[in-house]
């Protein structure tokens, strides 16, 4: 009987280790399973822009029999030029030139080939202006090759236009990406009738920047710089646990 008794105890103790291990396990299971439970969503978030700064080049572009007429007639031309920008606010100091650059320009033979007989030569030289005033900067693009009436070779670029506070923008345009993400997870999560819990994870998508109503999308980016009006879209991609 003793014998009995003194076996009670240490039956009892290992039987209710096991109940405790058994429960420990199954706390512990559905922790993990809890904890694996992700949902994965995509966010987004999309602000139009407006440039507030333009870049406008263009060059001029001479060619003649011979090296002296070219330069000459370069020189000739650019008063012409510097007096149209005058007109338009910009003087002489707020333009940018390059360097002037100059090549000789070879006849070719009866199939096409290069020889070394030299026929004329191209003198050129590029000039850059810049503002705030983008429209202005327009506006200028438009006329300017109208300056051919008036004798003067130049070719206009596109204009470029920039937007100087991008990169705060970004930060921002990000952040509402990110909460897009969660409010979705939000409601897919309370439509089965689930918490969202925190955050396990998030990558940003690379940032599109396109004229306003564009549908360009690339996996590299896009930073338009050919129109005024623009809109930026950001993306992220996130994954959050599920209670």
């Amino acid at each position: 009987m003793n014998n009995k008794n003194h076996l009670i105890i240490p039956a009892a103790i290992i039987s209710a280790g096991f109940v405790i291990g058994v429960l420990i396990f199954i706390s512990a299971w559905k922790s993990n399973y809890s904890a694996n439970q992700t949902i994965t969503v995509t966010g987004s978030a999309q602000q139009d822009i407006v440039s507030d700064f333009a870049i406008l080049k263009g060059t001029i572009s001479i060619q003649s029999p011979n090296a002296e007429s070219a330069y000459k007639e370069l020189e000739r031309e650019k008063p012409i030029l510097f007096s149209y920008l005058k007109s338009k606010g910009f003087d002489k100091d707020k333009i940018e030139m390059s360097t002037i650059t100059n090549y000789p320009v070879y006849q070719l033979s009866p199939n096409g080939q290069q020889t070394n007989n030299i026929i004329a030569y191209n003198y050129s030289q590029t000039i850059s202006i810049q503002s705030m005033d983008v429209y202005k900067i327009k506006e200028i693009s438009l006329e300017i090759s109208s300056l051919i009436e008036k004798g003067v070779n130049f070719r206009v670029d596109m204009p470029e236009y920039h937007y100087l506070k991008l990169a705060d923008l970004k930060i921002q345009i990000q952040a509402e990406a990110a909460k897009d993400a969660m409010i979705r997870a939000e409601k897919i999560a309370e439509a089965t009738g689930r918490k969202l819990g925190p955050m396990r994870s998030a990558k940003m998508g690379v940032l599109q920047i396109t004229p306003k109503y564009s549908t360009q999308v690339s996996d590299y980016g896009i930073n338009d710089l050919s129109s005024i009006d623009k809109e930026i879209t950001a993306v992220v991609n996130a994954s959050f646990e599920i209670e």
